[in-house]
């Protein structure tokens, strides 16, 4: 006999706000990195390309990532300024999806969550050529000691290649597991930024 009782219900109409609820559980159940994602982008030539990334910032503007503009999927979304991105919580049984168009962020918001990195991160932001072929490990720890070398102290500038992007949803999708597939999912769209969302519930 099978249980029609639902694992999951929306609390609140605002997803950014639903997100935040699930999103505060997984920081205290997941092993580590909760704020970890999948990332997926497309260049002109419209084939996906998928690795994880970490969550740096979320509001009601949209979820922020930084990384090297020049690397795979900076070129792509130069090209095709639209993503989408998937959070799985395994230890919650629960994912989130988010798709939507990619803007950068702000310089002052790069230049903040810059220097508040590790001075070692920061370096390595400069000795790595980001998805660049690579002859060997050496190569890449001699740049390390160069840019160390030339930034000795704390003040290590943030490499003009370097920045931020924020994903603005137009949908967002929250999925928990169920037993033999019959899941619960819901997903809320919107037609424009700043426009009321709407909420449907989904067949698993």
């Amino acid at each position: 006999m099978s249980d029609d009782k639902a694992i999951f219900e929306p609390q609140t109409d605002d997803p950014f706000e639903q997100f935040r609820l699930w999103f505060a559980e997984a920081e205290a159940s997941e092993v580590n990195d909760a704020n970890a994602m999948t990332l997926a982008t497309a260049g002109s030539d419209g084939r996906p390309s998928a690795r994880i990334v970490l969550m740096k910032d979320y509001d009601e503007s949209g979820v922020v990532f930084y990384t090297n503009t020049e690397s795979q999927k900076g070129l792509q979304l130069a090209v095709n300024p639209f993503a989408a991105l998937l959070f799985h919580w395994k230890s919650l049984r629960r994912q989130v999806r988010f798709e939507g168009a990619v803007t950068p962020v702000t310089a002052a918001e790069a230049d903040d969550y810059y220097d508040s990195r590790p001075r070692n991160s920061r370096i390595g932001a400069w000795a790595s050529q980001q998805s660049r072929p690579l002859a060997d490990r050496a190569t890449l720890m001699q740049s390390v000691e160069r840019f160390s070398g030339e930034y000795p102290g704390e003040a290590v500038p943030r490499p003009p290649y370097w920045s931020g992007y924020r994903l603005s949803p137009l949908r967002i999708e929250f999925w928990h597991d169920g037993a033999f597939r019959l899941h619960d999912r819901f997903v809320f769209t919107r037609q424009a930024e700043g426009q009321p969302w709407s909420v449907q519930r989904l067949y698993p």
